[in-house]
């Protein structure tokens, strides 16, 4: 298992910008009854226009890549950054399915992960939410074995086997 294949890459939903859209669109129609009277106010319909087009670019550029190995994070129209987290660091995952995502068979999948620089990741509005997870789980599993890498959690009861005995104050 040590060629890297893609299992799975997608794209956010754009119902993410509903309520941008939304609020583009009513701006619009303002935009066009106060242009009946004042005809140079058509001018400000380039306004909600470019902000509803960069809000729909940010979106379909953020991209969701998991491989055998790792999950890859791509975000940004003119500057890209590309942030990677390897599959055997994640701890643990849990799927939200808000009811305005679910009328949709969309869902949001969070990773919690021992990674320093992204220790929570939540993949917005994905379709196939529960196939997604089983992805993650299975290759996170198959990673584990083969690099012999276990998760332990330390709690900070002070009852453990590792208190000291020394006073160190």
């Amino acid at each position: 298992m040590n060629d890297e294949s893609i299992i799975w890459k997608s794209s956010p939903s754009q119902l993410l910008n509903l309520g941008t859209f939304t609020m583009c669109l009513l701006l619009l129609i303002g935009i066009g009854v106060g242009g009946t009277f004042f005809p140079p106010a058509y001018a400000a319909m380039i306004i909600p226009l470019l902000w509803a087009g960069w809000k729909w670019l940010a979106v379909k550029c953020r991209v969701y890549e998991l491989t055998s190995q790792r999950l890859r994070l791509y975000d940004g129209v003119l500057n890209r950054k590309i942030d990677e987290i390897e599959l055997y660091r994640v701890k643990d995952t849990n799927i939200e399915q808000p009811f305005f995502l679910r009328m949709f068979g969309l869902g949001i999948l969070n990773l919690e992960t021992s990674d320093r620089s992204h220790p929570k990741v939540a993949l917005e509005a994905i379709s196939n939410v529960a196939k997604v997870r089983e992805h993650v789980r299975k290759h996170v599993e198959l990673l584990r074995d083969q690099k012999r890498v276990r998760e332990v959690d330390f709690e900070g009861g002070g009852d453990s086997d590792f208190d000291s005995d020394f006073d160190l104050s």
